[in-house]
C-alpha cells in the first residue's frame, strides 16, 4: 500500500524535474546570449561605435543599409553629430562602416535576446511547465529587458546633441542594469537545479548575498571609468600618480561630483572597490571553510575567490598596458563571470526551490 500511495507523488516529482530541466536549459541559453550582448556592448564602447547609428528604430532598424545610397544616407546622419565634427572629421565611408557594424551587432543581439527570452516564456507558461513561484520573477526579468532597451536609447541620445560621447552616468546605468538582468536570470536558473547540499548557515548566506551586491557596485564603478575613459590615465599599480592616495581627488565642486565626473577620483574609487571585493571574497572563503568544511558551499567559495583573484590580475594588466581592446574585453567578460558565479553561489547557499511544495500547489 505504501508503494502504491507513493507512486502518484513520485510521478509528479519526476515530471516537475523534467520541466525544471527544460526551463533551466532555456535560461542557460539566455545567459549565453546576455553574456555575448554585454561583451559586444563593451567592444562598441571601446571602439567609440555607440553613436554611429543616430536613430532608434526597434523594428526597421534590424535591416542594415543594403546599397551604396543607403550607406551614404546613414553616413550623412552620422556626420551631423558632434562626435564626427570634433573627433572623426574626414572619416571615410569604409571607416564609418566599421563602427556602424559594431553598433548594429549590439542592437541586433539586444533584439535577439528579447525573442530568446519572450517566445520560450510564452511556450513554457502556456504548456504549464512554469512554477508559480518563478512566474513573477520571469515577468520581472522581461520587464527589466524592456526597460533596458529604453535606457540604451536614452544613453545614446546623450551623445547626439552636444557631447562627443555618451554620458558616463547613463553608460554605467545601462551596464549595471544588463548585469542585474544577467544575475537575476542566473539566480532563477540555479534555483531550479537539484543541489546536492542542504542550505548553508545563515552567516554564509548573508556574506554570499553581500558579495553579489559588492560585485554589482564594482561593475557600476567600472561603467563610470569606461564612460570617462579614466583608465587611459595613471597607468601604474599599486601606486597611482606616484602615491598610494593621489592628490587632486576633490578638485571639483561640489565634492560629490568628483566621484562621478573627476576621472582621477573615479579610477581611484574603482581601485578601492576592487580591494573591497577581494578582501570580502577572501574573508568569505576563510569563514566558510572553517564553519562548513567539506561542503559544496565551502568549495564554491574557493572557486569564487580564485575568480576574483583572476579578475583583479586582468584588471591590473589592462591598466598597466593602457587599456588595449583585447584586455579590456577580457576584463569586462571576467567581471560578468564573477558576477554570475557569485549569484549562483548565493542561490546555492539557499538550496533549490522546494519540490514537494510545488507539487502540492499543482495538485
Amino acid at each position: 500500500m505504501t508503494a502504491i500511495a507513493q507512486t502518484p507523488l513520485h510521478g509528479a516529482l519526476a515530471k516537475l524535474d523534467r520541466d525544471r530541466a527544460q526551463v533551466r536549459a532555456w535560461l542557460y541559453v539566455v545567459l549565453v546570449v546576455l553574456f555575448a550582448l554585454v561583451v559586444v556592448g563593451g567592444a562598441t564602447r571601446l571602439t567609440d561605435s555607440g553613436l554611429s547609428i543616430t536613430e532608434w528604430k526597434p523594428i526597421h532598424g534590424v535591416v542594415p543599409p543594403l546599397n551604396a545610397a543607403e550607406w551614404r544616407e546613414e553616413f550623412e546622419k552620422y556626420r551631423q553629430i558632434p562626435q564626427y565634427e570634433q573627433l572623426n572629421k574626414g572619416m571615410s565611408l569604409a571607416e564609418f562602416k566599421v563602427i556602424f557594424w559594431w553598433e548594429w551587432a549590439h542592437r541586433l543581439l539586444a533584439r535577439g535576446v528579447g525573442f530568446v527570452f519572450a517566445l520560450p516564456l510564452i511556450y513554457f507558461w502556456a504548456s504549464g511547465r512554469l512554477e508559480r513561484r518563478i512566474k513573477p520573477k520571469l515577468l520581472g526579468i522581461l520587464a527589466l529587458g524592456g526597460l533596458q532597451g529604453a535606457i540604451g536609447w536614452w544613453m545614446v541620445a546623450s551623445g547626439l546633441a552636444e557631447r562627443t560621447s555618451v554620458s558616463q552616468y547613463r553608460l554605467a546605468t545601462h551596464l549595471t542594469l544588463a548585469c542585474l538582468i544577467f544575475a537575476a536570470t542566473m539566480v532563477v536558473a540555479r534555483g531550479l537545479a537539484r543541489h546536492s547540499q542542504e542550505p548553508s548557515a545563515r552567516a554564509t548566506r548573508r556574506w554570499a548575498g553581500w558579495l553579489v551586491v559588492l560585485v554589482m557596485v564594482q561593475i557600476y564603478l567600472g561603467g563610470l571609468v569606461a564612460g570617462l575613459d579614466a583608465g587611459l590615465a595613471y597607468n601604474t599599480w599599486p601606486l597611482m600618480d606616484g602615491r598610494l592616495v593621489p592628490g587632486g581627488l576633490f578638485v571639483q565642486s561640489p565634492a560629490i561630483a568628483n566621484f562621478f565626473e573627476n576621472p582621477k577620483t573615479v579610477q581611484f574609487v574603482h581601485r578601492l572597490g576592487a580591494y573591497v571585493v577581494f578582501l570580502a571574497a577572501l574573508w568569505h572563503m576563510i569563514a566558510t571553510l572553517r564553519a562548513e568544511a567539506g561542503t559544496t558551499h565551502a568549495r564554491r567559495t574557493v572557486l569564487l575567490f580564485l575568480l576574483v583573484l583572476a579578475q583583479a590580475a586582468i584588471g591590473i594588466m589592462t591598466l598597466i598596458m593602457q587599456v588595449p581592446i583585447g584586455w579590456a574585453l577580457w576584463h569586462q567578460a571576467a567581471a560578468l563571470v564573477v558576477l554570475g558565479f557569485a549569484a549562483a553561489h548565493w542561490r546555492g547557499t539557499r538550496g533549490s526551490y522546494p519540490r514537494e511544495t510545488e507539487v502540492e500547489l499543482r495538485n
